[in-house]
């Protein structure tokens, strides 16, 4: 169902300003230019001793400019005859530029404006259930209906401009557009139909938006970001059930994958009560063993679920061996992690500090999050007056080799860039797997489409706010968990199919088939990690697969008709 707009719109208002304003000053200006030859006209006639008033000055200054020139009138200077030609150039410029200029500007482009919203929708249709409607778009919500898509959830883009719905329709998105701090545009948009409402604009429109909402929908979810720490606690009260700061989740996430050099893992995530940790292998015993010795040398029931090298997945068969630059990524209980560090962890070997280099919002995130667990960092942070006095910071330029010295390098078992330049990023990166090969590095990505060359410039994880955002809001949907290990590279939970027994997908080849790792199982009653070969729905209540979003597609089309 669709209503064509019948008022301009907030961000329309500004912009038939400007064309009003622009229209008067082209007005002005014509009429300035022909009383200025006219004015003209008359002293150069005067000069040649022929008499004419306002009136016939007028009329062929209008008939010169439009070129019709019935030659009635005529100069006998030379000096006449060359303002004749200045005054016939210029109309012919007014005609051929000008005129058709203000005709598009105030005649066609008004009318494809028109034209246009009425093609947006500005209610949805009454069927439309379980959506996903979204205030804006951005990289984080682009994220998140990527993922919706790949499920089958339907999802909506809600937006105050027409000019912008249509942009989006055209690109493949379901738009609608309306006032959002209007309740009416939210019950045009079925919210009380809707799983989630994702607001990620700033933090006073991501709070009119969650109390507009509540005030619609007592049940409906809502999701928002927050840039300051201050607004969480505002967003909550205006509605929101879940409120993600972006800085602060994306260096926790940075500091969380920081290896070190020391045996130890990291826990990163949880998978219903099981927790998802990664531990590099420099420096143990794993080192060598093939993967099969490996998994029955851990004395613990840690489970190895993966290896990763500089963000890729790596299909080791069983007898493949395990080399340094490697990284496992393992799940098990609190205790089965501890137990692990005891077997692995080097007590000679401490981890050396971390330096963060950038001390934005990121950074000093990141920075905080080592502050809690009692790990050694230094900020390298040009301005060090942005960092608060209770964080360690090196004050310098994060590209001078003598700075980075100062503040540690050598030491250092790990590298986290985290400024907000994807192009600084690369150079960082770059410039520190030069100096130290074996240095871990992660790196923060702006843009999906650097990830790819962070990778290739040598780092070894590089994590987003799109991934980090979108992860935290489609958990909270509670549709499928998933744990982000590196941009790209996901955990993620998915319903066991029931057209084939689990022991046969293990058996059927589904790496080659469809990119994904079969890791595990959820048991149905904990939610606690168990082996996949032959369990059943009845046993246990999803399938825990590894993959990128192409082999996730590839697998549900293949085994849940739903990709």
């Amino acid at each position: 169902m669709f209503y064509p707009s019948t008022e301009p719109s907030e961000a329309q208002q500004p912009k038939n300003r400007r064309r009003f304003r622009l229209m008067l000053l082209l007005t002005a200006g014509s009429i300035a230019m022909v009383a200025l030859y006219s004015g003209i006209f008359l002293l150069l006639m005067d000069r040649e001793g022929q008499s004419h008033d306002w009136t016939s000055a007028l009329y062929w200054t209008v008939t010169t400019m439009s070129t019709l020139g019935y030659g009635d009138i005529t100069f006998d200077s030379d000096a006449g005859r060359l303002f004749s030609m200045v005054v016939l150039v210029s109309g012919m410029l007014l005609l051929l530029v000008v005129l058709p200029f203000m005709f598009i500007q105030f005649v066609v482009t008004p009318w494809m404006e028109e034209r246009d919203k009425a093609q947006v929708a500005r209610k949805v249709p009454d069927d439309l259930n379980g959506h996903i409607l979204l205030v804006g778009i951005g990289p984080v919500t682009q994220t998140l209906i990527a993922r919706a898509k790949r499920t089958k959830i339907p999802t909506l883009v809600l937006v105050d401009d027409p000019s912008e719905a249509v942009r989006l329709k055209d690109e493949g998105y379901q738009t609608m557009v309306g006032p959002l701090d209007s309740p009416i545009t939210y019950r045009r948009a079925g919210v009380d139909r809707a799983v989630m409402v994702v607001s990620t604009a700033a933090d006073t429109t991501n709070t009119n938006v969650a109390f507009t909402v509540r005030a619609v929908s007592k049940d409906v979810t809502i999701t928002a970001t927050a840039d300051k720490k201050a607004s969480v606690d505002v967003l909550e009260l205006a509605g929101a059930d879940l409120v993600i700061q972006l800085s602060s989740e994306l260096g926790t996430g940075l500091a969380n994958r920081v290896l070190g050099t020391a045996g130890r893992c990291h826990i990163i995530d949880s998978l219903g009560k099981t927790p998802v940790a990664e531990a590099a292998i420099q420096g143990t015993s794993l080192v060598g063993l093939t993967l099969d010795q490996a998994q029955h040398h851990i004395a613990s029931r840690t489970k190895i679920l993966a290896i990763m090298q500089r963000g890729r997945l790596l299909r080791l068969e069983s007898d493949d061996q395990l080399t340094e630059g490697m990284v496992l990524i393992i799940a098990g209980s609190q205790h089965d992690l501890e137990q692990y560090d005891q077997q692995f962890q080097n007590p000679q070997s401490l981890e050396g500090p971390v330096l963060v280099l950038g001390g934005g919002r990121v950074g000093r995130a990141v920075a905080e999050s080592f502050e809690k667990s009692h790990a050694d960092y230094t900020i390298v942070e040009q301005s060090d007056a942005r960092v608060p006095s209770h964080l360690e910071v090196t004050a310098g330029d994060a590209a001078d080799l003598e700075i980075l010295k100062s503040a540690g390098l050598n030491e250092a078992s790990g590298v986290i860039i985290t400024t907000h330049d994807d192009d600084l990023n690369v150079y960082l990166t770059l410039y520190c797997r030069r100096l130290q090969p074996d240095l871990q590095i992660i790196a923060r990505a702006t843009s999906e489409h650097n990830v790819a060359t962070l990778y290739r410039a040598g780092a070894d994880s590089v994590l987003s706010y799109a991934s980090i955002g979108a992860t935290a809001m489609w958990n909270k949907l509670g549709h499928s968990h998933r744990v982000v290990i590196a941009e790209g590279s996901e955990l993620f939970t998915v319903p066991i199919p029931s057209t084939v027994a689990t022991a046969q997908l293990k058996n059927e080849r589904v790496y080659e088939m469809t990119g994904c790792h079969i890791v595990g199982a959820l048991d149905a009653e904990q939610e606690v990690l168990v082996e996949a070969d032959g369990v059943t729905a009845v046993q246990a209540s999803q399938l825990i697969l590894l993959g990128d979003r192409h082999a996730e597609r590839k697998f549900r089309n293949m085994y849940l008709k739903t990709g």
